[in-house]
């Protein structure tokens, strides 16, 4: 995927009601006025919102009769999924490092619990 459509599907995924639309059209194909219905928006709004995500790649539109449909395609979603699959060893790294601190700052906390816990040892007994 170029950087320049790998940077257009973010920014295209950066709205929620464009991510939205692509949820809708993960269950079948629809027209404007279907898409348009969950949202508080106009069909020209959501006709702008389709523009974008056309324009990512991440919808196809197709007409039938005098009705156009907005069909998914998923192929720059899973090309996007698989640039920041890169930082997961990053990210796996990271948690790991903390995981290990975190259990050493117990293991102390526990000693240290411990220790002051211990009753001293009366000699008069």
């Amino acid at each position: 995927m170029a950087t320049d459509q790998l940077s257009a599907v973010f920014a295209a995924l950066a709205d929620p009601t464009r991510r939205e639309i692509l949820l809708r059209l993960m269950d079948s194909d629809a027209n404007v006025s279907e898409l348009a219905e969950p949202f508080a928006v106009s069909q020209p709004a959501i006709s702008k919102h389709l523009k974008v995500l056309e324009g990512a790649g991440l919808v196809s539109r197709t007409r039938v009769a005098t009705s156009r449909f907005s069909h998914l395609e998923a192929e720059p979603l899973r090309e996007a999924t698989m640039w920041m699959e890169r930082y997961k060893h990053f990210w796996n790294t990271g948690f790991d490092k903390l995981d290990a601190a975190l259990a050493a700052y117990q293991a102390r906390e526990k000693a240290v619990q411990g220790d002051s816990t211990d009753e001293p040892e009366d000699e008069d007994r």
